[in-house]
């Protein structure tokens, strides 16, 4: 006989989500460029909604059905709310999306270098995960289609993808929809679509809209500057969104949380103030770190992948430890299958340069 509580078979054996590092030794303040945060931070306007709402009311349940919020999105993308779920970050839209559409002996398909919370949701529903190869760093149809088993329910895809910073042209992406048989589940993870300048790309608004087994999911952790809050949200056919309000918590997102979100929608100038800031510096930043004789993955979003030279001392682990020892922390991406490389966020005009001096110190570059 058992004599503590056992979890079920399966989920010891999951390995935790580790998130970017946020100290360094010494207690000095870091250039925190590890989380993919935006320098700009949140919209005025998002930080009086968010205090507004704190100061009162706070011995109330918030509105479980976030009515004000999905009405914001609603009107900036000119979506029916009522095909939009929010949840505390689209981590939690994910989340219930596997446990309303996977189980034991189902399968959940994403590719080698996606989200490695794919993974964590995947086990998590009692199911099997399913990895598909990437090309070049890059999500490749063929290849997600040739690991499609009659046991294939869902498939995420991050697009642009996290830590690569590569994507797919919505042409691809409609052909993956296309060849997917009808009853698997499409998660297109649009986390870092705000930043994407390219005209082939699109987030998947039009392919949620025109059928009924896509799923788009937002965050507002990004380019939206409130990763404090935890906002996500996703949008659906109606027939899944009927299937994740049932299982998600009936208040999962806090009155100043619904409140902030509502607000920063609605300042879609501090929205494009921080995409002319990616923009600026985006391309910048690839640019300096080339100089520097390191391989950058061509990125779209609002962060770069570094590639180091496997030599001892001169390797991705080695760098780590030198910018760390200056306060600067980037992120270690050995967990995404990425040993030699390491994921950084496009800061401010100051932290952009502060960290090109390092990694140039680092290889020797300058003095």
């Amino acid at each position: 006989m058992a004599l503590s509580p056992t979890p079920r078979p399966g989920v010891l054996d999951i390995d935790a989500y580790v998130p970017g590092a946020s100290q360094v030794p010494g207690g000095l303040k870091p250039i925190k460029l590890s989380s993919n945060e935006t320098p700009l931070g949140p919209s005025p306007q998002a930080m009086d909604a968010f205090t507004a709402a704190g100061a009162k009311g706070l011995e109330r349940y918030p509105d479980g059905e976030a009515v004000a919020l999905r009405e914001a999105i609603g009107r900036r993308f000119g979506l029916a709310p009522e095909r939009i779920v929010c949840g505390a970050g689209s981590d939690e839209l994910i989340s219930l999306i596997a446990h309303a559409y996977l189980g034991p002996g189902d399968e959940g398909l994403f590719t080698e270098h996606g989200f490695l919370l794919y993974r964590i949701v995947v086990l998590a529903a009692g199911a099997t995960p399913v990895v598909a190869p990437e090309i070049n760093l890059k999500a490749d149809v063929d290849a997600l289609l040739a690991k499609v088993t009659p046991r294939t329910k869902v498939v995420f895809l991050a697009n642009p993808n996290n830590p690569t910073g590569t994507y797919l042209g919505i042409d691809e992406v409609r052909r993956l929809r296309a060849a997917l048989p009808g009853n698997v589940l499409l998660v297109l993870d649009a986390a870092y679509a705000e930043y994407v300048r390219r005209n082939d790309y699109e987030a998947g608004l039009e392919l949620v809209a025109t059928t009924d087994n896509t799923v788009m999911t937002r965050t507002f952790s990004k380019i939206f500057g409130l990763a404090g809050l935890r906002i996500g949200w996703a949008y659906c056919p109606p027939a899944v969104a009927n299937a994740l309000n049932r299982i998600r918590g009936p208040f999962n997102l806090s009155s100043p949380a619904i409140a902030a979100g509502a607000a920063a929608m609605a300042d879609w100038a501090h929205i494009e103030a921080a995409m002319r800031h990616n923009d600026e510096w985006l391309p910048w930043v690839t640019a300096e770190i080339e100089k520097l004789g390191l391989t950058v993955t061509p990125s779209v979003a609002n962060f770069v992948l570094i590639h180091f030279p496997t030599e001892p001392g001169k390797d991705a682990a080695a760098c780590d430890a030198f910018l760390k020892e200056r306060a600067i922390i980037l992120r270690r991406v050995a967990g995404y299958g990425l040993p030699g490389a390491l994921r950084l966020t496009i800061g401010s005009e100051a932290d952009n340069r502060k960290v090109i001096d390092a990694l140039a110190a680092f290889v020797g570059a300058r003095s």
